[in-house]
């Protein structure tokens, strides 16, 4: 590793330099320009900024500037959550991904996976489809409050078109068909925010969990095997 990608490191962590006086680098000079432009632009690639510094006159070796581009880029600031705390029965999430293909007979078909989470005792509801259609959708939303006597008061739902048509910021234009069955099952439908995964992580990890630990290395004769 470069000496002077080891000063910076240090540098950034607040420990002093090792030993010696530090020889000067051809990046120098061009750090308050790359230190300025990553302010302002903090998603520029290194090959863009290297493009940058060389129309200024800079001739190093486009390698060595990638790393020390990933040494000088500032580090996003990590973002707090609340821990969610739910009552029983106060709120369920629900995802719709699709999860790979199942072959039947010769056809190799689209699976989906329908899931949904009780947030509060983490119980899973699961089945799978050869479709995306709403009226599958929708009888699994059944299927689950027959499995479990009831239903919750509340399910979130990612952006997924079978729940949200549009969206301009927290303006939101549902799928009236969500909602005509949401208002007679006596339930509220609401999306997470835009890229909040962490709003409905338990069903993002029931999905993992099914991914990797139920559906991984294991075959099916046919739906019907998969959904016993």
């Amino acid at each position: 590793m470069h000496r002077g990608t080891v000063q910076c490191v240090l540098a950034q962590a607040g420990l002093p330099p090792v030993g010696g006086m530090l020889r000067p680098s051809q990046i120098d000079a061009y750090l308050p320009f790359i230190h300025d432009t990553l302010k302002r632009f903090p998603s520029h690639t290194a090959s863009r900024l290297y493009a940058m510094v060389t129309e200024r006159g800079y001739s190093g070796n486009p390698h060595h500037f990638r790393h020390l581009i990933a040494v000088h880029r500032p580090r996003p600031t990590p973002e707090a959550y609340l821990r969610l705390r739910t009552l029983p029965g106060e709120q369920g999430q629900v995802d719709w991904p699709h999860f790979d293909h199942l072959q039947i007979g010769r056809a190799r078909r689209p699976l989906m996976a329908f899931v949904m989470v009780l947030s509060w005792s983490r119980q899973i509801y699961l089945r799978f489809f050869l479709d995306a259609r709403m009226d599958s959708f929708l009888a699994d939303h059944a299927g689950a409050f027959a499995a479990w006597s009831g239903l919750p008061r509340i399910l979130l739902y990612d952006n997924l078109r079978s729940a949200v048509l549009e969206r301009q910021g927290d303006a939101i234009r549902f799928n009236p068909t969500l909602l005509a069955f949401a208002a007679h099952h006596r339930f509220e439908p609401r999306p997470v925010a835009v890229a909040r995964g962490n709003e409905k992580g338990r069903v993002e990890r029931a999905i993992r969990y099914v991914r990797e630990s139920f559906f991984a290395a294991r075959k099916f004769a046919d739906l019907d095997d998969l959904n016993i």
